[in-house]
């Protein structure tokens, strides 16, 4: 129960978090004269739309069964509005580069390890393993837009500081509200599986800090993990079984 939580959690960011990052990257197009970039800048864009609209999808099941999904969509939706109020236009592309950071590895975690979606409904895993899969193919843009804008190193790195501050201690609230919701909240075996799941068996998320470090390094760029294999053994997944992505994909 505590497994299918933390992965509802990360479901209650996207349709908020999706309309932040196309803003913030359209916000900086201008700056963008390379052709490729900019064509780049039109599919993440659509992308991130439909990534939204099937996780509003989603976040409305999760209504049904009794979640509070709507207050906490509202609750990021709040905050990301304060951000935008708040903050230079560029740091907003700085934060959408940090936070992609962090889907692009947890999505490369997803698609090299089959593991992680083992049990799950076949639509549903389905789901996670085509947004996984998108969230790699445009990992970069916002990062070769906010280079284009005239990003630095220590804003990109500052950014990313107080974006991982932020993200994480709502994950931590996002899951003890859901297992609150569930009544699992005050079962350590709940909590053990979870720590069990992400960290030992099938695990992984141990491995990633050293991937999320390596933005730190001056030189970094999304690319330097190429996982293009990931992405067309994907491809190849999707021709197997028939389970295709969401309608627009």
């Amino acid at each position: 129960m505590a497994i299918s939580s933390f992965f509802d959690n990360l479901s209650l960011f996207f349709p908020a978090g999706e309309r932040f990052f196309v803003a913030a990257v359209r916000a900086h197009r201008h700056s963008v004269s390379d052709p490729e970039v900019a064509e780049a800048v039109r599919v993440f864009c659509a992308q991130e739309g439909i990534h939204g609209r099937e996780h509003a999808r989603y976040n409305e099941q999760l209504r049904r069964h009794g979640y509070p999904a709507q207050e906490m969509e509202r609750r990021v939706a709040r905050l990301l509005r304060r951000v935008s109020r708040v903050t230079p236009r560029r740091w907003r592309l700085a934060a959408t580069c940090a936070l992609e950071h962090f889907t692009a590895l947890m999505a490369h975690l997803l698609l090299s390890n089959p593991r992680l979606l083992e049990g799950a409904h076949p639509q549903m895993a389905a789901l996670w393993r085509w947004h996984a899969a998108e969230e790699n193919e445009h990992k970069a843009v916002a990062f070769d837009v906010y280079q284009s804008a005239g990003g630095g190193y220590l804003e990109r790195t500052g950014v990313m500081i107080a974006a991982t501050v932020i993200f994480w201690a709502k994950v931590l609230e996002h899951q003890l509200r859901l297992m609150h919701s569930s009544g699992t909240l005050w079962s350590w075996r709940e909590h053990w599986s979870l720590i069990r799941f992400l960290l030992l068996e099938p695990g992984g998320m141990g491995q990633l800090v050293w991937l999320y470090l390596d933005y730190f390094r001056p030189g970094f760029h999304p690319w330097d993990l190429d996982n293009r294999e990931l992405l067309e053994a994907w491809r190849r997944e999707v021709q197997r079984t028939g389970l295709q992505p969401p309608a627009g994909a």
